[in-house]
């Protein structure tokens, strides 16, 4: 599918001097809210705190199944020389496996599954395509840990996704802790955007992918979110998600204890959001980074 022009940016970062805390520009629900598998209720706890849990997505048997699929991945030796799979800074150990989804026909059916894509067409108020899929390993002793970010201030400055009009769901395939590394966010953050400083250099996401230095928020931006809204930890049991929105602040710590964590991330764009030219670096990240084939799930 051929690359759209670039529209006017109204999430202006990478391009000053100095960070900003701009007003988000758009509705986080753009649906009725209604004729999905969200309740009412849901739905505005999500508009408010910019995510929602669902505690049981997921039977034990379909959790099981779909670790058995992580374990191949992750053991064939065939994948690991290839480009998305990411390792931990410290180890040869998997972190990452992006465009799982295309790796793996198992993950490919999950994407599909109305239980996975109706929660995300649910919120963004129509049919959506898969932006990225993902899976994050944090293996027990050493599984390393995700600074704060906002994701849709890289796939706005890196992929050129015009709007925050995504949505990424995670399933947990181990139990979530505390202690073990889960996912913390800031309630309420999505309604800002953090504009950052440092301009995007060529091929940013070879070094962005293990350890990313431009597009991090700067501390005090964090220190004003983290004082306004708090943070939540997502704990939660295997089988479980959380859908939350692309511009909500959000890292986990490093897993220095001996249980793993394990979860698989979709990342849904309304596809009247698709990408354009980045707004703020020389080319598009790779097509398993940020899809360009705008293709509805169906």
């Amino acid at each position: 599918m051929d690359i759209q022009q670039k529209t006017m940016d109204e999430y202006p970062t990478r391009k000053d001097s100095t960070p900003a805390l701009l007003y988000r520009r758009h509705p986080v629900v753009w649906g009725s809210g209604e004729g999905g598998p969200y309740t009412a209720d849901e739905i505005a706890s999500y508009a408010s705190t910019g995510y929602v849990q669902t505690e049981a997505l997921l039977s034990a048997d379909e959790v099981e199944a779909y670790s058995s699929e992580l374990r191949r991945l992750s053991e064939d030796p065939d994948l690991r020389r290839d480009e998305r799979v990411v390792v931990e800074r410290s180890s040869d150990e998997v972190r990452s496996v992006f465009e799982v989804h295309k790796v793996s026909e198992v993950f490919a059916d999950l994407v599909r599954d109305p239980r996975v894509v109706d929660r995300a067409r649910q919120v963004l108020g129509g049919d959506v395509y898969v932006h990225q899929s993902r899976v994050n390993y944090k293996p027990g002793f050493g599984g390393g840990d995700f600074w704060w970010h906002s994701d849709f201030e890289t796939w706005h400055a890196e992929d050129g996704m015009p709007a925050p009009r995504a949505a990424s769901i995670s399933i947990a395939l181990t139990d979530n802790h505390a202690h073990n590394g889960a996912l913390m966010v800031m309630p309420g953050s999505h309604k800002t955007f953090v504009s950052c400083v440092g301009e995007t250099p060529e091929d940013h996401h070879r070094s962005s992918l293990k350890s990313q230095e431009v597009g991090v928020p700067d501390k005090h931006s964090l220190a004003v979110l983290a004082d306004m809204y708090g943070i939540d930890v997502l704990t939660g049991p295997a089988g479980g998600a959380t859908l939350f929105d692309s511009n909500v602040m959000h890292g986990s710590g490093g897993n220095i204890t001996p249980f793993p964590r394990s979860n698989i991330f979709i990342v849904f764009c309304s596809v009247d959001n698709a990408c354009v030219e980045p707004f703020a670096a020389p080319k598009p990240r790779p097509e398993f980074l940020g899809a360009r084939d705008f293709t509805p799930v169906k």
